[in-house]
């Protein structure tokens, strides 16, 4: 593969790193109340064009089929949203007795109450030949659970109710989040054929107003002279993440491969990537939401820019592996 390809595969982790670059070179520019007006453009403007960007996006006949597999989407949910933040928890509970930076461990338990995301997990279950309208079905469906459910666990494990009304919350919420998507929808239903046809890119339109949020983040970090990060630390950070994925995908295999299960390999393949991927298009506007003000809101989102590359980077690694497992599946099935 040539560079110029490889960029244009990579562009959006590429562009995580340049904003960030941007915002260590001139955090003013970003910064509330600076030219860019953040607390205007980016709190209501930008989180909302993400979310009408997805309900337009957001294909609800294709849902529809993968409606009735209710064991599978209860093992996800319940898996995503009940056991990741419960035992992220407890790791944490360990970990906060090492010298690891504070905002980091309290930036994973962020990342254990996020929904999976629309697009990697669909991605990867697709690339495999797993079921991918259940993991189309999970990722839209977590996400819509995600908008009630991970601002209350955010406020359970973190305590960030403290600073941040919980009622504000959930009305900034509903303006940015569930009614532009309820609009979204609404106009797909009449522009359906059009976008059909045309085929727009929503992915990119997400991702690059996506990279504005993560530049006024970290603007507001680098303009802060009381915030340093220990380098020690954001690598440890970075290996618990790639273990927790790891042991989860681990977990998850074993769980739903069992013959009691009642799962079939292409249903497992949706699983694993659904149950142990996190949305980082949700997440970054909603930490924006729930922490609004909190000087060290950069830290808490590194764990979570760092978990997005790495499920998509193991994901793609493991492809070989797990077409190879379920091609054998597959022989083992078919009659001679």
């Amino acid at each position: 593969m040539g560079l110029f390809a490889r960029v244009r595969k990579e562009w959006f982790i590429i562009g995580i790193v340049l904003v960030i670059t941007c915002a260590k070179l001139a955090p003013s520019v970003g910064v509330k109340a600076g030219p860019l007006r953040p607390e205007i453009t980016i709190t209501y403007v930008a989180v909302s064009v993400i979310f009408f960007n997805s309900g337009l996006s957001l294909k609800t006949e294709e849902l529809a089929s993968a409606l009735m597999h209710v064991k599978l989407h209860f093992f996800v949910q319940t898996f995503t949203l009940v056991f990741f933040p419960i035992a992220i928890w407890l790791l944490l509970k360990v970990l906060a007795l090492t010298a690891i930076n504070e905002w980091l461990l309290r930036g994973l338990q962020t990342v254990a109450c996020m929904p999976p995301p629309v697009s990697s997990a669909v991605i990867l279950t697709k690339a495999v030949g797993g079921n991918e309208a259940a993991a189309i079905f999970n990722s839209a469906f977590g996400s819509f659970l995600g908008i009630v459910f991970t601002p209350l666990l955010l406020l359970v494990f973190l305590g960030s109710s403290s600073s941040v009304p919980f009622s504000s919350i959930f009305s900034q919420l509903f303006m940015t989040v569930v009614v532009p998507l309820i609009v979204g929808q609404v106009c797909r239903r009449f522009l359906r054929e059009c976008l059909d046809r045309r085929k727009p890119p929503f992915g990119t339109v997400s991702s690059v107003v996506l990279l504005m949020i993560i530049y006024t983040t970290f603007c507001d970090t680098f303009s802060n002279p009381n915030i340093e990060l220990d380098h020690l630390s954001l690598l440890i950070v970075i290996f618990i993440i790639f273990s927790i994925q790891l042991s989860f995908m681990a977990l998850i295999f074993f769980m739903s491969t069992r013959k009691s299960s009642g799962f079939t390999a292409a249903d497992s393949v949706a699983i694993m990537f659904c149950a142990t991927h996190k949305s980082l298009t949700l997440g970054i506007p909603m930490l924006k939401i729930v922490f609004e003000g909190y000087e060290h809101l950069s830290l808490i989102s590194v764990p979570l820019l760092i978990y997005h590359p790495a499920q998509i980077l193991l994901g793609s690694i493991l492809l070989p592996s797990i077409k190879t497992w379920m091609s054998g599946r597959q022989k083992a099935l078919t009659p001679i």
